[in-house]
């Protein structure tokens, strides 16, 4: 065998073992990627009944129905809203009219079925998600930072890395 045969054999090889490895890693992620839909989004799209999804908006005011661990509730993006279903224990910070996200997956009768329901943590944060749904529905108001009196962040990045010695502090 020449060394050229040899050295296609080698590279041959490589991409082989590359091409499994990449085949091996795109099917571990089909099984976690969940996708993010807002109320508006899930009414106008056809799910898979079984399809992990992650849903956001404001929980509704007068919606939340809790009959023991048994919570059901609605999550509106200011244009549809949709019905949630979940079994369990809240955040501490779950009420009407704050941001939410729930991941789980479309139920009978269009209901979703929450596997897990996150809650907003202070008064200045709301999830990127929720935040760009409102963006999208005309419900953002823009000057002030808010989504229905709601207060959120500026969702602009800020810089975390220190000063430079040469740079004065404002």
């Amino acid at each position: 065998m020449t060394r050229k045969k040899r050295r296609i054999y080698f590279v041959m090889l490589g991409l082989l073992g590359l091409g499994v490895g990449t085949a091996l890693v795109l099917t571990a992620f089909q099984d976690n990627i969940v996708f993010f839909f807002s109320p508006t989004e899930v009414a106008t799209r056809q799910l898979a009944p079984e399809q992990r999804i992650r849903i956001g908006g404001l929980i509704e005011a007068g919606s939340v129905v809790k009959n023991g661990e048994d919570i059901s509730f609605a999550v509106t993006d200011m244009n549809a809203t949709l019905k949630v279903q979940y079994r369990g224990l809240l955040p501490d910070l779950f009420r009407e009219g704050q941001g939410v996200i729930a991941e789980g997956s479309m139920g009978p009768g269009g209901v979703f079925v929450a596997r897990e329901v996150l809650a907003k943590h202070d008064e200045n944060y709301m999830p990127r998600e929720v935040a760009d749904a409102l963006k999208k529905s005309g419900r953002w108001n823009e000057g002030e930072g808010k989504a229905g009196g709601m207060p959120t962040t500026d969702l602009k990045p800020t810089s975390t890395a220190p000063a430079s010695p040469n740079t004065p502090n404002p």
